[in-house]
């Protein structure tokens, strides 16, 4: 356990005014603290933390170098648009198959109205039988070519599909490496992560820092906890969300209270902290508990405070 947040279980009772009360345990504070770290290599361009600063979530508090990335991200980019221009554009070849089309479907409508006409003038014996084999010959003819247009024009826009296909496939690894470069880029800008006050700063701007280098430590002081330890037989007089008295020194007599509310207990018992004196002491089975308490701005990490639970039976 960090010997900075090492609890001490102490039964003792004090006086205060007129009447003697009763405290169960005593511990110190701590807070929930983040550790931010940088997420990409490079250097610190700005990083506008300060000791005891307080930081909002989501705030860009620094940026980190990230030119390399931008040069990668950049590579990639032209890349994609290269194989892009490799590209075969099928328009201005099914246009051509689409123009051809329409000349021979004129045509076959021509031939069909001279085959009307051929056949009216076979009934007045003004034309003869072969000039109507004739004109159905031609738009049997021109009947297959039309149907061979078509079938071109399906197959050109099959065809430069395919091979494009085959193009734009090498473009998808290349899609996927720019977006996680983007990220990264992202990643460029340091992000506050909680509401809080600023504890420690562990890098500053000019310094060139590698990913997971920790920049600074925060934690929101808003609220704060005090974590103690209770023998086994109070167990059943305790239940989380329970409210207790958190008293801490103030003056040399005096205590100060705060409003708590029970918000952890230990599923197991452990060994009493070393630091209490007596080799008794020290042999008892405790139980944890952690109190969470409204910080006024006095309150501080480490601080010692006292637990009164309240275990009168009504």
């Amino acid at each position: 356990m960090n010997k900075k947040f090492l609890l001490l279980f102490l039964p003792l009772a004090w006086a205060c005014g007129n009447g003697t009360l009763h405290s169960d345990a005593t511990g110190t504070f701590e807070a929930d603290e983040v550790i931010v770290s940088a997420e990409v290599p490079g250097k610190i361009l700005t990083l506008n933390v300060e000791e005891g600063s307080t930081l909002k979530k989501d705030a860009v508090v620094g940026t980190i170098d990230a030119m390399n990335l931008t040069l990668q991200k950049e590579q990639v980019d032209a890349s994609i648009k290269a194989l892009n221009e490799k590209t075969a554009d099928v328009a201005p070849q099914v246009k051509l198959l689409e123009g051809q089309l329409e000349v021979q479907q004129s045509q076959l409508k021509t031939l069909e109205r001279e085959k009307n006409r051929t056949e009216n003038l076979l009934k007045q014996d003004a034309a003869t039988g072969k000039q109507l084999d004739d004109i159905n010959s031609q738009i049997e003819v021109l009947t297959k070519q039309i149907d061979v247009t078509r079938q071109q024009i399906v197959v050109s826009k099959s065809n430069v599909s395919t091979q494009n296909r085959g193009i734009l496939s090498e473009s998808e690894p290349l899609r996927k490496r720019a977006a996680q470069l983007e990220d990264q880029l992202q990643r460029s800008n340091i992000l506050n992560p909680v509401n809080g006050s600023v504890l420690a700063k562990y890098a500053e701007a000019g310094e060139v820092v590698g990913t997971g280098k920790a920049l600074y430590k925060i934690a929101d002081l808003s609220y704060i906890n005090l974590r103690a330890y209770i023998t086994g037989d109070m167990l059943p007089l305790i239940k989380l969300g329970q409210s207790v008295k958190v008293l801490i020194d103030q003056g040399k007599k005096d205590y100060k209270a705060y409003d708590g509310t029970i918000i952890s207990i230990s599923d197991k018992a452990e060994f009493t902290p070393k630091t209490i004196q007596t080799k008794e002491e020290r042999a008892n089975l405790v139980y944890a508990i952690k109190v969470k308490v409204k910080n006024d701005g006095y309150l501080k990490i480490g601080m010692y405070g006292e637990v009164q639970l309240n275990t009168e039976k009504k």
